[in-house]
């Protein structure tokens, strides 16, 4: 007879709640409040949709928020180009010199503070004289973000078999079309990971952006920041709804596609 699942003891569930009560309650409470009708955050005043209604009325705020995502799309599909090139590079490379130079320069963002960062970036622009605008924003959150989608793709390519690449090359193929051909498709998902990654993180940096950043061209992040240093007002609670659930649209979205990747690998896989 088939062995019976464990249950979960009572410790378990609880510390279970617990986990997921401490990680998402401040979250539910801020969606909760942005329906809220009264001007006062700390005062329920009924249900209403009046704050959305002021956000897409907030013209600076708007501007704000395409600022944020144009640097976010923008600023991920480099770190994912470059990303993947370097895990590659690292990979495939094992035994080229300076490799060990290369793997630590690329991941010093992952254990550097953002400010070091931020503020390095930003004596680099003022002494190549660059206008501070949207395209420093952007390299500034490439050189960020970059480190985290080589660690993803690596980690898929660590994994990866690569007699399916040889044998595209037995068959005729020159190494850069069986890469594309069979080693893209296959280390896809985790690009499409390390690009979710860059822009979330991205549209999330408030530290690395107001170094970069210059005037009349404030991130979203920036401008929140901004405005709740005068006090909270229920608006805030409205834009962040809004991320979150573009954010959770965005991952379910990317689970789905993975789910359907794999499935449709496992379908055409000789049995």
């Amino acid at each position: 007879m088939p062995a019976s699942a464990p249950r979960l003891s009572r410790f378990n569930v609880t510390a279970l709640v617990l986990g997921l009560a401490f990680l998402y309650l401040p979250i539910v409470i801020l969606v909760i409040y942005s329906f809220n009708a009264s001007r006062l955050v700390t005062v329920w005043g009924g249900w209403s949709t009046r704050w959305y209604t002021e956000f897409f009325n907030d013209r600076a705020m708007l501007d704000a928020a395409w600022m944020s995502a144009r640097v976010a799309v923008v600023s991920a599909s480099l770190a994912t180009l470059l990303g993947t090139l370097a895990a590659v590079a690292l990979t495939r490379g094992e035994r080229f010199r300076g490799r060990t130079l290369m793997s630590g320069m690329l991941y010093a963002p992952l254990v550097m503070p953002e400010v070091i960062t931020g503020l390095s970036l930003l004596l680099l622009f003022v002494a190549l004289d660059a206008e501070r605008g949207f395209w420093t924003v952007t390299i500034a959150h490439t050189t960020l973000t970059m480190c985290f989608v080589a660690v993803v793709v690596q980690s898929r390519l660590a994994g990866l078999d690569r007699s399916l690449e040889e044998a595209a090359m037995d068959l005729g193929c020159d190494p850069a079309r069986a890469f594309l051909a069979v080693t893209l498709p296959l280390i896809f998902p985790a690009i499409a990971a390390g690009w979710m990654l860059a822009f979330t993180l991205s549209l999330d940096d408030l530290v690395i952006a107001s170094f970069t950043t210059g005037p009349g061209s404030a991130t979203l992040p920036i401008r929140i920041y901004s405005e709740v240093r005068l006090g909270v007002k229920p608006e805030i609670n409205a834009i962040c709804t809004l991320i979150i659930g573009f954010i959770a649209v965005l991952i379910v979205g990317a689970s789905l596609a993975s789910k359907l990747s794999s499935g449709r690998g496992e379908s055409a896989a000789p049995l």
